[in-house]
């Protein structure tokens, strides 16, 4: 099935029925008085989250939905029936963005979250509402009110707790293989991953994380280069990044050059997503030799001045992979301690992840209108610019006698 993570909707509540205009009229009751019932509420749209889903192709092809109406009233004070509700499916990790104002209207992150994103509207009333001591047989009614209407935008972002980070063919895929049960596809060429993957580890019993693997990125992915920086937008929601560099890459370039790289990648793209906790992961070190593979590594973490956890591991034969998950766990848990114990870290790694979610929406908005702005002086014409040549109708000679 085709992933897709992003897409624009249409929603309409259901209307709200009229109110009935209506006199009780049985024999041998005189004046029997007004009976018009009041109309039903109109049917409300609710997204829900579903774990069994992964992707928000299905709105791809139906982009409007509209909830149904309530019924109008009608005589001996009957009311009108609901509209039933409509409950849209959407996989579990979905923001919901109003289009028009940008609000974000909620986050669905729990298997059968409902999120209310357009109220139905409110019935009519029958004429026996209106009845008083002065006015016996009111002919007054009131209409129900439209239901809401909003253009909803919906981006799908994975739920990780630690996001892979790297150039084409560093290994990323083969690294979740190894310490999951995720089967990625592999092979020797770059961009092989076209969509996030995720894995969930598991280095003991009962305690496990999810690690997410998304495509990789190359030198101007923030301006569009490669497969762009569409995919970044996922590791928003992750406490860890794990950065895989090949230490033996194809082209023969440093690998201290290539972590640069991905590091001015992502500070353009969001800065707070830059500067959370990164480890330094030393991808393919099997290839280098024995005598030189530690004085190789440590010349490359001395070159970047790194001060982070530094691991080195070989994907492939998973060498080394085994401490590094133990080690990820541990941080892990004591995040989550953290949150549990106290209140505020929580506060703030909440605001933490919706100041990286903005940073990532205003920054791939920002690129489209670069692109459209591009395409539209794409068509640009130099004929319409060129010299007018006008053609005047060729004159028949005369012939003199």
């Amino acid at each position: 099935m085709k992933f897709v993570d992003e897409t624009t909707i249409h929603v309409h509540a259901g209307r709200g029925g009229n109110g009935c205009l209506s006199f009780r009229r049985e024999k041998f009751v005189a004046k029997g008085g007004p009976d018009g019932g009041d109309g039903g509420d109109g049917g409300s749209v609710y997204l829900e989250g579903d774990i069994n889903l992964n992707t928000l192709v299905d709105y791809r092809f139906q982009r409007d939905y509209r909830a149904q109406s309530g019924q109008s009233g009608s005589s001996r004070n009957c009311t009108g029936r609901g509209g039933d509700d409509l409950v849209l499916k959407v996989p579990v990790g979905t923001t919901v963005i109003d289009e028009d104002t940008e609000e974000v209207l909620g986050d669905i992150t729990d298997d059968g979250q409902r999120l209310m994103v357009a109220h139905g509207g409110f019935h009519g009333l029958g004429n026996t509402r209106f009845k008083s001591s002065v006015n016996r047989a009111p002919r007054q009614t009131s209409p129900g009110k439209e239901g809401e209407e909003r253009n909803l935008r919906l981006e799908l972002k994975v739920l990780a707790d630690v996001g892979l980070v790297g150039l084409p063919n560093a290994g990323k895929s083969t690294f979740i293989r190894a310490v999951s049960a995720a089967r990625p596809k592999v092979a020797d060429y770059p961009f092989t991953t076209l969509v996030p993957n995720l894995g969930v580890v598991n280095p003991h019993k009962y305690r496990s994380f999810v690690i997410a693997d998304v495509p990789g990125l190359v030198e101007g992915a923030a301006e569009g280069a490669g497969l762009g920086i569409r995919f970044l937008k996922h590791l928003t929601r992750t406490r860890l990044l794990l950065h895989l560099v090949d230490m033996m890459p194809p082209d023969g370039k440093n690998p201290a050059d290539n972590i640069a790289i991905i590091e001015d990648e992502l500070d353009q793209f969001s800065p707070t997503l830059w500067s959370r906790d990164r480890w330094l992961v030393l991808n393919k070190v099997d290839l280098l030799p024995e005598a030189e593979r530690q004085q190789y590594c440590s010349d490359v973490v001395a070159q970047l001045g790194w001060e982070g956890p530094v691991y080195q591991v070989s994907a492939l034969s998973a060498e080394g992979t085994a401490e590094l998950c133990d080690d990820i766990l541990e941080y892990l848990e004591a995040c989550w301690e953290a949150e549990r114990s106290d209140p505020e870290v929580a506060r703030r790694e909440l605001d933490v992840q919706h100041q990286m979610q903005y940073e990532a929406r205003d920054r791939i908005e920002s690129l489209r209108r670069s692109r459209k702005s591009d395409d539209q002086d794409d068509d640009f014409d130099d004929d319409d610019y060129d010299v007018e040549v006008v053609y005047s109708p060729r004159q028949q000679p005369s012939h003199e006698r």
